[in-house]
């Protein structure tokens, strides 16, 4: 083979080694991007869980004749901190992503129901900490709103950046799956956020 030649190839093969590295970096910032973003929205996720444990705990005293009601919304609050812990376990991905917008649904949709009932026990309405509670608990759904769209914003550069060329040929042979957004809201009826209102 002629020098010539050679140099040429090894330049190629210098070429395509720097691309390679240059577009698994860039690939490695989007995905620390998209998992820090989630990162967000979970420690948002454990204070709206803790608040409506405490929200429960206050309401108890006064609603005892509601019990179904009281142990819907500690199901409900199970059932969402279990998927924030898989969620945390793996962001991006499809099933726990999907998994954590229907429990986070049924988790207002619970919640929505005991606020209504709070509201027609004038005592329990009266309460300090049930009004600071919810206080907190509106701020906390609004900042797990834009924590999500944050969220949903990285996922978005990943996969746009992940499915374009000339990242989408090695994106697969490295090991860069595709990211999920995350949708918490499955009916219309659920588009506004819980009334948290006493």
């Amino acid at each position: 083979m002629e020098t010539g030649a050679l140099v040429a190839v090894l330049v190629l093969v210098l070429v395509v080694g720097v691309l390679g590295v240059s577009i698994y970096n860039r690939l490695v910032t989007l995905r620390n991007g998209f998992e820090n973003a989630f990162r967000q929205i979970d420690v948002q996720l454990k204070r709206r869980h803790d608040l409506i444990l405490n929200l429960v705990s206050v309401a108890r005293a006064y609603l005892k004749h509601e019990h179904d009601t009281l142990e819907d919304v500690t199901h409900a609050r199970s059932e969402a901190v279990r998927a924030s812990e898989q969620a945390r376990a793996a962001p991006g991905n499809a099933a726990a992503m999907s998994g954590l917008g229907v429990a986070e649904s049924a988790l207002g949709s619970a919640l929505g129901r005991l606020m209504v009932l709070a509201e027609s026990y004038p005592e329990l309405k009266a309460q300090a900490s049930l009004s600071e509670l919810s206080e907190d608990l509106r701020s906390t759904e609004n900042r797990i709103a834009f924590a999500r769209q944050h969220y949903n914003d990285a996922v978005m550069e990943y996969d746009n950046r992940r499915q374009a060329f000339p990242m989408v040929v090695l994106a697969g042979v490295l090991g860069f799956a595709e990211a999920a957004r995350l949708e918490v809201i499955t009916e219309e009826s659920q588009k506004q956020a819980p009334k948290v209102e006493l």
